[in-house]
């Protein structure tokens, strides 16, 4: 229920808010003015104190990125929400404000100490990411049932605990089924918990809790095996074959085939093993993906070798320079620089500038003829994998369709002794309406094979493209995605060092610019 504001002005946090209380509580005096002219960038900020502002909603704490600690206590607020972006908060107090419900606060996954003391709280929910969680106040609340405090176990860091003034707390049992149940706790309500209370609890919910601990190990097992069953999905998926362990893909096929139940009565068929081609199907496609992986490790391989070459390759140039060029300076300060040698200075950088650009053009078509051979090679592999699943198709349909000749000769010769129902000897009128019916299943069948054809190809040009745009990235933008690893960075260091040089070659000797000639890189985005 909102409160009626009948003497109180409420607030949103805005950019004037915000503003204010940066500049109250960074440096002062003569740091703070410099701060305060040339602006505080909120990234930078780690702590923020907005209480006793009369804010009835949280809003405009985006740009807070890295704040740590947060003071919103002592304010109307009635809902906790825009919060999803503090991911690096620790500390956070909501004491004295008007909150009902616990919410809004799975982005926190780095919280330490929470405070809600002073709200209108009814249940202790909705905290699950808070696995870090240290330090919980909760007091003056409306909590009421001692058993959501069980909600409590899952939090192995909590070591402080505050439930004080809630109606929870007047159960004479209140102070021994808080320390029975969450047996890490050391302090309750600011008090430490001894350890006669503890022992006591322990003996007087012994069977509670053992009972209670073995429900949790069976929903642990549990989450383990559904998150290793997710784990192995995702590997599936990677390789594109999920779902092939097993009926999935011919049970599919057959789904819409009105005539594949009919045909599966012929004789042989039940002999005919769908699931073992599913899963011959499926341990071929965990083969190909592991050719795919190590297509990957050959790619960056040759990525690496080829950056390095071309490393090596500009170092010498750069040290051969150097040393035919220190003679030539020794002259230019004997001999007060004489024009005639310090033109030819000028040309001997403009040379280094040209080669090292050559080196550098080079290196960019090596790699860009590694990244071709990388996306024939991946083409290939799914290629091979999606004709291998029409061939497995094609040879059932050759299985199937020779089957069903050969029953209809014997039906035609009345040799055929075997129960059939009605509705699956009318297929066998005449040899067309037999293959009419078993090419129809067919057809439905690389129909499916198609439209796997073609979420496999639109799942491996994304993974494809996603690798090569990572290779790009750093050669297109001259920046390294720090993700990326050192090695990588290595390629486009080698461009800016070359260039940096020249720089200071041209600087230190007052060279002109245009004599330099362009550097490398100053032609590429």
């Amino acid at each position: 229920m909102s409160r009626l504001y009948d003497t109180i002005e409420p607030n949103v946090i805005d950019e004037k808010m915000l503003q204010k209380a940066v500049e109250e509580q960074g440096p002062q005096e003569e740091l703070g003015q410099l701060a305060k002219r040339e602006g505080i960038d909120y990234k930078d900020v780690t702590e923020l104190q907005l209480d006793f502002r009369n804010i009835l909603k949280i809003d405009n704490l985006w740009q807070f990125v890295n704040l740590t600690k947060l003071q919103l206590d002592n304010n109307i607020i009635e809902k906790i929400e825009a919060l999803d972006s503090l991911v690096h908060l620790i500390w956070l107090d909501l004491s004295f404000n008007n909150i009902e419900v616990i919410e809004g606060l799975e982005a926190l996954v780095k919280l330490q100490d929470l405070s809600l003391y002073n709200n209108r709280i009814s249940k202790i929910e909705n905290l699950d990411t808070l696995q870090e969680l240290q330090v919980f106040s909760i007091g003056n609340n409306n909590l009421t049932a001692l058993e959501n405090v069980v909600y409590l176990r899952q939090f192995k860091n909590l070591r402080t605990l505050n439930l004080t003034g809630n109606p929870v707390c007047e159960n004479e049992q209140y102070s021994m089924f808080i320390a029975a149940h969450l047996p890490d706790l050391v302090y309750l309500d600011f008090r430490l918990v001894d350890e006669n209370t503890r022992e006591l609890a322990d003996i007087k919910y012994q069977y509670v809790i053992d009972e209670l601990k073995q429900g949790e190990a069976q929903a642990l097992a549990k989450l383990v095996e559904e998150q290793a069953k997710q784990k192995e999905l995702e590997h599936h998926k990677a390789a594109y074959v999920e779902y092939l362990n097993g009926p999935f893909l011919f049970e599919s096929m057959y789904a819409e085939d009105t005539e594949a139940a009919k045909l599966a009565y012929l004789p042989g068929m039940a002999d005919f093993k769908f699931v073992l081609i599913c899963e011959n199907l499926f341990a071929y496609g965990l083969k190909e993906h592991e050719k795919r992986e190590a297509e990957v490790s050959t790619f960056y391989e040759c990525l690496q070798e080829a950056i390095q070459d071309s490393q090596q390759q500009s170092t010498k140039i750069i040290l051969d320079f150097e040393n035919d060029s220190q003679g030539q300076i020794r002259v230019f300060t004997q001999l007060a620089i004489a024009d005639s040698k310090l033109v030819k200075y000028n040309e001997d950088i403009t040379q280094l500038s040209d080669m090292l650009m050559t080196l550098e053009m080079q290196t960019v078509d090596q790699l860009e003829e590694i990244i071709k051979d990388f996306e024939r090679n991946i083409a290939d592999q799914v290629s091979t994998f999606i004709e291998n699943c029409r061939d497995l198709e094609n040879h059932h349909h050759e299985k199937l369709l020779e089957i069903a000749i050969t029953t209809l000769e014997k039906i035609v010769k009345s040799e055929f002794d075997e129960e059939m129902p009605d509705d699956v000897r009318l297929l066998f009128v005449d040899k067309d309406t037999i293959v009419n019916a078993v090419n129809a299943s067919h057809d439905i069948h690389l129909l499916k094979i198609d439209n796997r054809e073609d979420d496999i190809i639109t799942k491996a040009n994304s993974w494809s493209s996603s690798v090569i745009e990572e290779v790009r990235k750093p050669l297109r933008l001259g920046e390294q995605n720090p993700a990326q690893g050192k090695d990588k960075q290595q390629g486009n260091e080698s461009t800016l060092s070359c260039s940096s040089f020249l720089v200071q070659q041209a600087e230190r000797h007052q060279v002109p610019a245009n004599v330099a000639g362009p550097l490398p890189g100053s032609q590429r985005g």
